[in-house]
């Protein structure tokens, strides 16, 4: 799998999965962005399965105007794909804006069709 995450990062993700796991209405901010380079495929991460370190949970845009909240696999991520054969990347930029939680980026995203970031 490929690394996309530091230690901190990686540990927090964790954390949010627990937490989901165990408080249904728990809404965490974003820790990470993923995206295609040579597509419009992204993803907001929230959190990983403490129970499968290769799934994460989010926000997922394909690219075809359908965004929604979903598990996605990190080993999947990694693979090569799009017409340039890029895996995806992490937009080390990207932080979520304060106060954004996964709903608040869920509702944009269903509005606009696309993830908004």
């Amino acid at each position: 799998m490929k690394d996309y995450f530091s230690d901190e990062e990686l540990a927090l993700l964790v954390e949010n999965g627990r937490r989901s796991a165990a408080e249904p209405d728990f809404d965490p901010v974003p820790v990470a962005r993923l995206f295609v380079p040579d597509g419009a495929a992204s993803w907001l991460l929230t959190e990983i399965d403490p129970s499968d370190l290769d799934l994460a949970y989010g926000l997922c845009d394909a690219g075809i105007g359908l965004p929604e909240e979903g598990y996605v696999s990190l080993t999947a991520l990694a693979r090569p794909t799009g017409v340039i054969g890029a895996a995806a990347e992490r937009d080390l930029r990207w932080r979520a804006p304060p106060g954004f939680t996964l709903s608040t980026f869920a509702r944009l995203a269903a509005a606009a069709g696309r993830i908004i970031v």
